[in-house]
């Protein structure tokens, strides 16, 4: 039955974030939904999955450093900021994230490095939408945390985001994968 009640909350969060905000924007990017178990504790991130190919051009661009600024916050992402949904506390560079629904930013630095953000708000539209409360605020921010950074063999086209089930959250694209380690707290 708890697990029931669970995945509920899941779908209902999911749904009540998102209408508003479709209706409120228009969505350029595909959006996907991936969920993964770890150590009894289900892992939800909804987030929009943008190409390296420009829609209207056909072109290549630039991921990192371009179309993703440096020393600037990204959404993680393209359209609604990235939804992070935790049934069970988790443990992410020494600071324990409530159950709950955040949003996940990105810093990316010039230097390659990234952080991952886990802000409390919820349903924002980019970094700084039309309307200012619902723009990213990082007095709302829960942790920063390093990301580990390594190249990939082949380029990735479509932003793509994965739980494993070890407790590592991953974002792949272009020739870069950045992830960050979490526990689940017992």
């Amino acid at each position: 039955m708890n697990k029931l009640i669970s995945s509920f909350l899941v779908a209902v969060v999911a749904c009540v974030c998102a209408a508003p905000l479709a209706a409120q924007q228009q969505r350029v990017s595909p959006h996907e939904t991936i969920s993964s178990v770890v150590s009894g504790n289900r892992i939800t991130i909804v987030y929009g999955r943008p190409y390296s190919k420009d829609s209207k051009t056909g072109e290549m661009r630039k991921i990192w450093g371009a179309l993703v600024p440096y020393d600037q916050v990204w959404r993680t992402g393209s359209d609604e900021a990235t939804l992070l949904i935790i049934q069970q506390p988790i443990e992410i560079g020494g600071v324990t994230v409530p159950t709950g629904a955040y949003t996940l930013w990105t810093f990316p630095a010039k230097d390659g490095s990234a952080k991952l953000i886990i802000n409390k708000q919820i349903g924002q539209w980019g970094i700084s939408p039309r309307d200012p409360k619902q723009a990213y605020d990082e007095a709302l921010d829960v942790v920063r945390v390093e990301m580990k950074k390594d190249p990939l063999d082949k380029s990735v086209d479509q932003f793509t985001m994965a739980i494993d089930r070890t407790g590592i959250i991953k974002m792949i694209w272009e020739e870069t994968q950045y992830s960050v380690t979490f526990t689940v707290k017992k």
